[in-house]
Parts: structure tokens; sequence; C-alpha cells
């Protein structure tokens, strides 16, 4: 583990640039710092919509539950890119958001409309995590067309928007609510 942080500003970013896990130096705006941060926004955007879960929601407890790891592994996401070369995300973190997902998807009608964020609060707070999720997931494909990163990284943040998406279905639906769903303008138009 790396120093503990004594002294919370250091000045050495003062000029624009930002340390690495390595030593090496870059500048606070390169691809791999806008990776780093749009991972650290969906992190915090995850933490959110826990505090949006029910404890006492059988549901919503087993969703906190996993959506606790996948802060565990975001900030090991964010550790990988921070220190090149280090590897902390594995095929087996991709394989439990898929077990995660199939387990939820398991208990929603088949897809037949275009869902817009909303239904409840938790419902659209794991929109907003999704959104941040795809967002980040881009800024991963940036930073890969010019360096080494993993495939594990770009699957995980995949799978993450997938169980996302599928969470916030279950989400609208629970208490009686309902997802919202888009309205094509042609069919708006015809009412």
């Amino acid at each position: 583990m790396g120093n503990r942080l004594s002294k919370i500003y250091t000045r050495t970013g003062d000029t624009g640039t930002t340390g690495l896990g390595d030593g090496s130096r870059i500048d606070k705006d390169a691809d791999r710092i806008e990776a780093i941060g749009d991972i650290d926004e969906l992190n915090s955007c995850v933490g959110l919509l826990c505090c949006e879960l029910r404890p006492t929601d059988e549901v919503q407890i087993q969703l906190a539950s996993e959506l606790y790891e996948v802060q565990q592994n975001l900030f090991n996401l964010g550790g990988e890119l921070a220190v090149p070369g280090y590897a902390l995300i594995e095929d087996a973190q991709v394989t439990q958001l898929e077990q995660l997902l199939d387990q939820l998807n398991a208990t929603l009608p088949a897809l037949k409309d275009f869902i817009l964020p909303g239904g409840n609060r938790a419902a659209a707070a794991c929109h907003l995590a999704r959104s941040v999720c795809r967002r980040a997931e881009r800024r991963l494909v940036t930073l890969a067309r010019d360096s080494d990163i993993r495939p594990q990284c770009q699957s995980y943040l995949n799978r993450l928007s997938d169980l996302l998406f599928v969470a916030a279905r279950v989400l609208a639906r629970q208490d009686g609510g309902q997802e919202v769903l888009w309205r094509h303008r042609a069919e708006k138009a015809g009412k």
C-alpha cells in the first residue's frame, strides 16, 4: 500500500500535472486522468444509488451488497489505471456482474420499448450511474487507443452499465411502480 496522506494539499498539481502511482507526472487533462476521473465519478454515483436503497427490502439489500463490491472494484480499476502495468480487475469480477445481471433480468418481462430514466428515486439514481458508466467506458476506449489497457477493464465497465440498466428496471417496478416508457413521436401525435 502507498503512503498515507498526512497532508491533503501538496502544491505539486498547481502547474496542471498530477502524479501516477509509478512516480511519473502527466497533465491533469490527459486521457488517462480523464478516465480515472470518470471512474471516480461513477463510484460516487453508485454510492449515491446505495443511499437510495431500502435496508428493509430483500432485493435492495442484496443489490446494495453487490454494489458495495462494485465500488471496491471501481476503486481498484482506477488504481489499475493510475499504476500503468498493474492488474487488479480480473475475469472473475466480470463474471460476477454477469451472474447478478442474469439473476435480476430473469425477474423482468421482455423489453419491448425504450425506457426513460425515472420511475422512482432509486431507479433514477441507477440510470444516472448507468449513464456515467457509459461515459467512463467511452473514456477507457479512448485511452486504450494509445495505451495498453487490459480488456478486463473495458469488459467490467460494459457489464456494469448493463447491470445498472437492469437494476433500474427492477427498482422502478418495486412497490407497484412502473418503468417510464418512451413514446415515439408518431405514437404521441396519434393520441
